[in-house]
């Protein structure tokens, strides 16, 4: 890997991180900065159709049932389309206030679509599915 890579990986890392470190604080803002405009972003249930959602939905999450928690997420790959895209691919889990291990039960999987622009890593489109029993 070369240097560029390896300063996108680690720019990229880091910006899985701030998010999760942002959901540590309840903090929808800090949450999707790192979000264009136009992301999208699908889990169970759920499709958001740009930053405005995803904050306001993060926002009312942080208030009601995620109050308290964080997120044990690990970085799997990071696969580089061309020069400025990227896709990584996460195994994270929800730690509710007061767990200390994630149950087995609730990892999930997840995509992340990444683009550069203006020299910074943006998400562009984020999915996520629940790990199936025995795979993990």
């Amino acid at each position: 890997m070369n240097m560029n890579r390896q300063n996108d990986t680690a720019a990229i890392t880091k910006v899985l991180a701030d998010q999760y470190a942002a959901w540590a604080n309840g903090d929808a803002d800090a949450f999707v900065i790192d979000y264009a405009e136009g992301a999208t972003v699908i889990m169970p249930g759920t499709y958001r159709r740009n930053r405005e959602e995803i904050r306001a939905g993060m926002a009312d999450s942080f208030a009601s049932y995620l109050a308290g928690s964080t997120v044990r997420d690990e970085v799997q790959d990071i696969r580089f389309l061309d020069a400025d895209n990227a896709i990584a691919i996460s195994r994270a889990g929800v730690l509710f206030a007061g767990e200390i291990e994630v149950p087995t039960g609730r990892f999930i999987n997840a995509t992340w679509v990444l683009r550069r622009q203006n020299e910074r890593w943006l998400v562009e489109a984020y999915h996520n599915s629940p790990v199936a029993a025995g795979s993990l």
